[in-house]
């Protein structure tokens, strides 16, 4: 019985070192894991205790008559009778409510059945205290999570978990979709991806492509023709690292891979609108 108190130090030491860096979520969740761990360390006891009480009750149902004699005339049982009176109640007597050998007999009820006396014990110490403390724990919950609000309910929680995933994803997503290249460019439809190409594209390429892709200095882009390759990648490249000697500058540092990959998109899907005044196709011609 020596370890209980160790263990319970250690466990409200465990349970105050978290709280300082825990918030109010996270100290209620810590909170119900001691009192967890001290529930089941209770029951451990209370198992051992029950495993001691088995074996004496079974020694004295298998030879009763020999375990009672052998009691009764000790010569120290009279003496354990006299120190237990005079002696005070020691910290987990009271703390377990355990009471001693010389007050059996007060706590005798008047019936018996076939022989066997019941004792008038009270609840044990230890089990009012652990059921005082859930009514404190349920009082200062209430208080925490429904009078003042200091704390989050699992809904709110949930809230707020979910908002920090979709920031986390977004971010994940933004870092992803620059990590692009050429090799991995994929062509996409997406409503977002071509109104962020068309912006790209308005700001830095109508002056030579037209504003619809027609082609005025530069090549026509909505027709099957094509003078470095029309799939996603090629149109990529080109925009990244551009063709110099024919006049069409690197974009490599002016846009991100994202940008880059947006515009060659809405580039992309300007195949077939046939606008007015198309400059005559150039290049290849690419299905």
């Amino acid at each position: 019985m020596k370890f209980i108190k160790p263990i319970f130090v250690l466990m409200m030491l465990l349970l105050t070192a978290q709280s300082t860096f825990a918030t109010t979520g996270e100290l209620m969740n810590n909170i119900a894991l001691v009192a967890i761990l001290a529930m089941l360390v209770l029951i451990g006891i209370v198992c051992l205790v029950l495993l001691k009480t088995f074996r004496v009750m079974a020694a004295l149902l298998l030879k009763p008559e020999e375990a009672k004699a052998a009691t009764q005339n000790s010569p120290d049982y009279e003496f354990v009778l006299q120190a237990e009176k005079s002696a005070k109640p020691t910290f987990w007597q009271k703390v377990l409510s355990l009471k001693p050998l010389s007050e059996e007999k007060d706590m005798m009820i008047d019936h018996d059945y076939d022989g066997i006396q019941e004792l008038d014990n009270p609840t044990p110490g230890w089990f009012m205290y652990l059921f005082y403390a859930t009514i404190a724990f349920a009082f200062v919950y209430i208080l925490n999570f429904h009078v003042f609000n200091l704390g989050k309910l699992q809904d709110e929680e949930y809230a707020i978990e979910v908002k920090e995933a979709e920031t986390a994803k977004a971010a994940f997503l933004a870092q992803s979709a620059n990590n692009v290249d050429e090799n991995t460019v994929a062509l996409s439809t997406d409503a977002g991806v071509i109104a962020e190409g068309k912006a790209i594209y308005t700001k830095n390429c109508v002056a030579c492509h037209g504003a619809n892709g027609e082609g005025t200095v530069g090549p026509n882009l909505t027709d099957d023709y094509w003078l470095h390759g029309g799939k996603i990648n090629n149109v990529f490249k080109t925009i990244k690292y551009g063709v110099p000697e024919k006049g069409m500058v690197s974009w490599e540092k002016q846009l991100t891979p994202k940008q880059i990959s947006d515009v060659a998109n809405y580039i992309k899907s300007l195949a077939g609108t046939n606008p007015p005044n198309g400059k005559e196709p150039q290049g290849d011609k690419e299905s």
